[in-house]
Order: C-alpha cells, then sequence, then structure tokens
C-alpha cells in the first residue's frame, strides 16, 4: 500500500454497495493516492435509518484506522446532517481524539467548498422528497447559508443511479430558475452519475456548482498537501481555490 500510494492513503465508508461514485472519485484523484473502501448497506434512505447509522459507522472508522490510512473520509452526508452542523462537528472531534487520525466528513467538505466558492445563497438539489430535505437545509443554514430551496427529485433510492444525467440537468435548472439571484447551486448525494453535467450547469447558470463528488476529490487533495487541476469537472476542480 505504501508503496503505490506515494501521496498518501485515504480510507472512505461508503453507505451503500452501488457502484459509479467510488470509481469516479478514484478516476479524479492524483495518481499516487491510495484509496481502502469499506461499505455500510443503506436500503432505504430515509431519515430514521440515517439516524441509527452512527455506531455502524463508527466500526467502520475504527476499521480503517486499524489500516494506517493518513486521512478517513465518512461519506454520505445524511448521517451526520441528521446530527446538526454542530453536532457534526463534535462526533469528529471525538473519532480523531479516539483514532488520532483526521477525519472529514461529506458534508463537511461540501461546506467548505461552498465557502471556499464564494457562496452565499444557493439552490440545493436533492434525490430525497419530504421534510428530510429540510433536515438538509438547516444543516447549511447553520453553516452559515441562506439556503433558497432543497428541491428534491421523486426517485425510488434503489433507482437513483439509473438517472439519466440529463433529466438531472433538467431538475436542477428548473429549479435554479425559480431563484435567479442565487450565487450557487448544491447537488446533494453520490448516488446519481451526473459529472457530465457539472460543467454545463456552470456555462450554461453562470454560478458555480457543488456536487459530492468534486467536493470530496479537493477536500482529500487539500488535506493530502496536494494540489492537482482536473478540467471538465466544474469550478472546484477547474481552479483549485
Amino acid at each position: 500500500m505504501v508503496f503505490t500510494s506515494w501521496r498518501g492513503v485515504v480510507g472512505v465508508v461508503k453507505p451503500t454497495h452501488r457502484p459509479g461514485s467510488l470509481e469516479e472519485f478514484i478516476r479524479l484523484m492524483p495518481e499516487g493516492v491510495g484509496v481502502v473502501p469499506v461499505y455500510l448497506d443503506f436500503k432505504r434512505g430515509t431519515e430514521e435509518e440515517f439516524g441509527a447509522a452512527l455506531n455502524a459507522v463508527h466500526d467502520k472508522v475504527a476499521e480503517l484506522a486499524k489500516e494506517g490510512v493518513d486521512l478517513i473520509h465518512p461519506e454520505g452526508a445524511p448521517p451526520f446532517m441528521i446530527h446538526g452542523f454542530q453536532g457534526e462537528a463534535k462526533i469528529t472531534k471525538e473519532w480523531e481524539d479516539e483514532f488520532k487520525i483526521p477525519i472529514v466528513t461529506a458534508a463537511q467538505t461540501q461546506v467548505e467548498a461552498l465557502r471556499a466558492l464564494g457562496v452565499k445563497k444557493f439552490v440545493g438539489v436533492t434525490y430525497f422528497v419530504g421534510s428530510i430535505n429540510d433536515m438538509f437545509t438547516r444543516y447549511f443554514q447553520s453553516a452559515g447559508f441562506e439556503v433558497l430551496a432543497m428541491e428534491g427529485m421523486k426517485v425510488d433510492f434503489a433507482d437513483v443511479g439509473r438517472l439519466a444525467s440529463t433529466e438531472i440537468y433538467g431538475h436542477t435548472r428548473q429549479a435554479f430558475l425559480k431563484h435567479p439571484d442565487a450565487d450557487g447551486i448544491y447537488m446533494l448525494g453520490t448516488g446519481w452519475r451526473c459529472l457530465d453535467i457539472i460543467h454545463l450547469l456552470e456555462e450554461d447558470l453562470q454560478v458555480p456548482v457543488v456536487h459530492a463528488v468534486p467536493a470530496r476529490v479537493w477536500s482529500v487533495q487539500k488535506r493530502l498537501h496536494i494540489r492537482q487541476k482536473k478540467l471538465g469537472f466544474g469550478k472546484l476542480l477547474e481552479e483549485m481555490p
């Protein structure tokens, strides 16, 4: 592991066994970074399931700590967002004290990315519907953002990866045009396959877009003291602010 991972090793906790986002992450990361994945098994994508997940996430973080990785990244924003912005920070600080390894969650990378891009008020899009979107909104409000909307897309949790990126583009564009004063777009979740529309959305709507996968790549690079730009996937990776 050390021989092939001369720039560092990141351990990731994947919330589901869905293919797609892990491959995207590895392809966008620079050469010399090792990735060690472990998996949870979310099935329903409900607030109840996310709320009960913390002990399971902790066990996976402990597993990665035993492997001696340089950084641990629990993916899946909702299981941490449900504890609130301050509650999440308290959890990750306690785990860092316990395992002596830096830890950053998906939601934390997204907050950092929005701030780095100068976004203050944004429109969010998700593949959830109902009150869970209110929970996402409260999280970002607590982090200091003005959330103009958190527009859910009605799709079964198991079928998110089957959506065409053009459908996701249409949903995102429609949500943004209701709030043209927004200075950014936030796309929650790595379940949908839509990296190919991020640059297109930024060109068409003239605001930065924060999507979980590029935010993860940017944040992990930053923490491993790497700054390798990647074109074609939005301003965050193109400029590496």
